[in-house]
């Protein structure tokens, strides 16, 4: 919040063009699966559209990435965790028959070829595998760990959710494997486990909470380490990146690691691209070249369709249709389609959503009292967030 105040979080914008459901359904079409739904709930209304309107498989060879929502098919409820949501959609899984199912989160900003995790998983002869990432130690607190059987590295012995203290890792002490939210499963396990899940008063229907941890007891989950997937045209810099974007400083955070040099995460890896559905878009414009109004960015990234008519931009990103006015300065800060700030403003270490008006003069980010005065979120570490098609006066 507020940005999930209209939208469903895989629906919210990053990076100018994307939305963030746009990097895990890349990575699944570009390991090669072609058959995909989206389980949807709250506020999907944008996330449906984005992906009806962008994610147009082939039709002629049975393709396609398909929203369903919450259907009561099962029983009267709605979807009571990420269990449940996939035990209310197994007719889905029923018409295609597929012998293995790939289920993950919507909302991680990464490159993964699950392709790679599905074949160790089938190698492994096990039911279940789930994918970790290496975090440092110090942050077990924040996840579910997994703890691998040291005889057999690619077993998980045990899943720890968000323990105090946890050993690490045998090649490496002050690290742990954290559970990324992504499972391979054999069909027929699977259905067998969610219906024993859905049975169960007193399961809170999660699959990490729940589903895996029944796995693990039966000695039947398999782990794969992130640390060894090989992913065309990455670099050692944004190698193994992957960031849950959960908060809005993280969310900022993640914004800020596209726009460096040599960037963190590298958007400009053609081997393995990044889909989404804008075009028909006019080039971005800079114009006013006199020395008391240079309209220039550096450090940033701008969409198509900016204009930056005499105003500055400095380690920003800026989605399409964006326009900064004579004399304004926007740095450190993440703005939204059509956004459109007023001469003379300032926004320093912002998100603004989209169709939001800044009046001439306006200041956000320098006098963090007037922010919240005006109704603005300011993040702990001093983010300012001005919601979707909001009026920021002086």
């Amino acid at each position: 919040m507020p940005l999930t105040q209209d939208r469903a979080k895989p629906a919210v914008p990053f990076g100018g063009i994307y939305r963030l459901i746009d990097f895990v359904l890349s990575n699944i079409v570009n390991s090669g699966y072609l058959k995909v739904v989206v389980l949807t709930q709250y506020k999907s209304h944008s996330l449906d559209r984005h992906i009806s309107k962008t994610w147009r498989m082939s039709t002629l060879l049975d393709n396609y990435v398909a929203p369903v929502p919450a259907q009561q098919r099962v029983s009267k409820s709605w979807f009571s965790g990420s269990a449940d949501a996939v035990f209310q959609s197994l007719n889905l899984v029923y018409d295609e028959r597929p012998e293995i199912v790939v289920i993950t989160g919507a909302d991680n900003i990464y490159r993964m070829d699950y392709s790679q995790m599905v074949q160790q998983h089938i190698d492994s002869g096990l039911e279940m595998t789930i994918a970790g990432i290496r975090q440092p130690k110090s942050m077990s607190k924040s996840f579910g760990v997994i703890d691998a059987d040291p005889n057999n590295p690619g077993k998980v012995r045990a899943f720890l959710e968000k323990p105090d203290t946890v050993d690490g890792l045998p090649d490496s002490p002050d690290e742990i494997l954290a559970s990324m939210g992504t499972y391979v499963v054999n069909t027929d396990s699977l259905i067998e486990a969610l219906h024993a899940d859905a049975g169960n008063e007193n399961s809170s229907h999660d699959m990490g909470g729940n589903i895996v941890p029944a796995y693990v007891e039966r000695g039947e989950c398999g782990v794969y380490d992130f640390t060894f997937n090989e992913i065309p045209g990455a670099t050692e810099r944004d190698r193994n990146y992957w960031r849950d974007v959960g908060t809005i400083d993280m969310f900022h955070e993640a914004n800020m690691d596209l726009i460096s040099v040599n960037p963190i995460f590298n958007l400009y890896n053609t081997e393995w691209p990044l889909f989404t559905g804008y075009t028909g878009l006019p080039p971005a414009k800079f114009v006013y070249g006199h020395h008391e109004r240079l309209g220039h960015a550096l450090d940033s990234l701008i969409s198509p369709g900016v204009i930056i008519s005499g105003g500055e931009v400095l380690s920003s990103v800026l989605s399409p249709h964006v326009r900064v006015n004579s004399w304004s300065s926007v740095r450190d800060s993440v703005l939204f389609d059509k956004v459109n700030v007023g001469r003379n403003a300032t926004v320093i270490r912002a998100i603004i959503d989209k169709n939001v008006q800044i009046d001439e003069g306006a200041q956000l980010g320098v006098d963090h009292e007037h922010d919240r005065a005006r109704g603005f979120y300011v993040s702990e570490s001093g983010i300012v967030v001005v919601p979707k098609g909001a009026h920021v006066t002086r």
